[in-house]
């Protein structure tokens, strides 16, 4: 939530372009982003500046061509962005941030999504289920969110 104690959180100003990930978003997706194939040539490219080419073309709209010169070439940027579309890494980054921006939103988490679940893992084991659950009439399934 935008409020003035968590404005620093928000600045980019001191990102080369606003696009630019933050070494604590780099943080939450460098694991997931594939190790390089084995075989063949190591990779010369900073994967961190692929991924900042892929948010300056979403978040510009901009077409592939006009990357800036400070980004990696556009057909390095384009290759991945099909690669990780094909292998499904793409998929896997956007819920990984969807689930760790629903933390923060609903329970006001601050940590990592792990130490989410552990947190209540734990605290299911000591107590009685939790009032968790959730029963969706409409389609007949019954949630427990946090088992």
């Amino acid at each position: 939530m935008w409020t003035q104690e968590n404005r620093h959180h928000y600045d980019r100003s001191k990102l080369r372009y606003p696009s630019d990930l933050t070494d604590e978003e780099w943080a939450l997706i460098s694991g997931l982003i594939p190790r390089a194939k084995r075989g063949g040539n190591k990779r010369t490219v900073d994967v961190r500046e692929v991924v900042n080419g892929l948010m300056y073309v979403r978040s510009i709209g901009c077409q592939w061509r006009y990357i800036p010169k400070g980004l990696p070439p556009k057909s390095t940027v384009n290759g991945y962005f099909l690669l990780w579309n094909y292998d499904g890494t793409m998929d896997r980054i956007h819920h990984a941030l969807y689930v760790k921006c629903r933390l923060v939103e609903d329970f006001g988490w601050t940590g990592s999504v792990e130490a989410f679940h552990a947190h209540r893992r734990n605290r299911a084991k000591n107590k009685a289920p939790p009032a968790t659950m959730v029963s969706n009439v409409a389609e007949g399934i019954l949630w427990n969110f946090f088992a």
